[in-house]
């Protein structure tokens, strides 16, 4: 069987949609990118289909498979979408759509989950026999990758750690308030540990509306001593998640990704926060920043068309 030459992947996030054109050996031929338009579902079908079309009229070919990095969840069983970050998707189904107007196999999965497949290959976990590729951007999310194959689960949900419950010790010991999420449930880990939880962390302690994980970093390098608790306390809550998933999952590496991922307090003090939560002995996993960055995304998601999806019919 030849190969195909490049692969299509697109990164359809809550801002914007990112279409890339990978060759066989995962560089970035062609970068293509528009808004996401986030209310109306038949105008987000027509992006996504422009965004192909126009890849394929500007390489002169059309890439045999696509793969796309989604957020939030696709229910294996009706194929429908949970996403709060584009709400026009909730309830609605996509691959069949874009299957019918575009005649190629295509991939869906979770973005994190594309982020993970992408560091596994190249990235910062190339050659790990396991690795856990953790967001910490607006939300929380994941992906798990074995020898790297990427594990989604029985029903694409591996690596969803993020709508874990906040443990309910840490809950009383910091007397945190029973926070929203946009699952629908309250105290999920993902209120708390994620860039908007950071930001509602500070405003908890301080009374106040809170501040950017950008603001609160240079306040923390200035000596400000708020700004080093709410970092104290979000990292013993982030420790105790990643405890979590050292006992779930027992990944060789963790790679960090999103916005968080740029501070470097969490690879000097992050695994002193999971010790403590761990059984005694057991040992932490290196703890590394991203490769690939915000473009791993759509990497990711070329790499998962190009082993999954080759070989299917339309």
């Amino acid at each position: 069987m030849t190969m195909p030459d490049h692969y299509y992947g697109i990164d359809l996030g809550g801002t914007k949609i990112e279409l890339v054109a990978c060759d066989a050996s995962l560089q970035v031929r062609y970068r293509q990118r528009v808004a996401t338009p986030t209310q109306d579902y038949e105008a987000l079908v027509r992006a996504l289909v422009s965004l192909v079309r126009g890849a394929d009229d500007a390489l002169g070919t059309s890439a045999p498979a696509i793969g796309i990095g989604v957020p939030g969840i696709i229910d294996a069983a009706s194929g429908t979408h949970l996403c709060a970050n584009i709400p026009c998707l909730t309830g609605r189904e996509l691959l069949p759509v874009l299957r019918a107007q575009l005649q190629r196999p295509i991939a869906l999965g979770n973005d994190c989950q594309c982020f993970a497949l992408s560091e596994a290959h190249g990235g910062a976990a190339d050659g790990a026999a396991s690795m856990f590729g953790l967001i910490l951007g607006t939300g929380a999310g994941a992906g798990y990758v074995i020898d790297q194959k990427l594990v989604r689960g029985l029903h694409g949900a591996a690596g969803e750690w993020g709508h874990w419950p906040l443990d309910p010790h840490l809950l009383q010991r910091y007397e945190l308030p029973l926070l929203p999420c946009p699952c629908g449930r309250v105290a999920c880990l993902e209120s708390y540990v994620s860039g908007t939880g950071l930001r509602r962390l500070h405003a908890h302690l301080t009374g106040g509306e809170g501040v950017s994980a950008e603001q609160l970093a240079a306040r923390h390098n200035a000596g400000d001593n708020e700004a080093a608790s709410v970092f104290k306390l979000h990292l013993d809550l982030l420790g105790a998640a990643l405890a979590r998933i050292v006992l779930a999952y027992d990944p060789h590496v963790v790679v960090l990704g999103g916005g968080l991922s740029q501070l470097p307090h969490l690879y000097t003090g992050l695994a002193d926060a999971i010790r403590p939560h761990l059984i005694p002995g057991l040992g932490v996993p290196p703890i590394l920043p991203p490769v690939f960055g915000d473009a791993g995304g759509a990497r990711g998601a070329a790499l998962l068309a190009r082993q999954a999806t080759i070989t299917q019919e339309p």
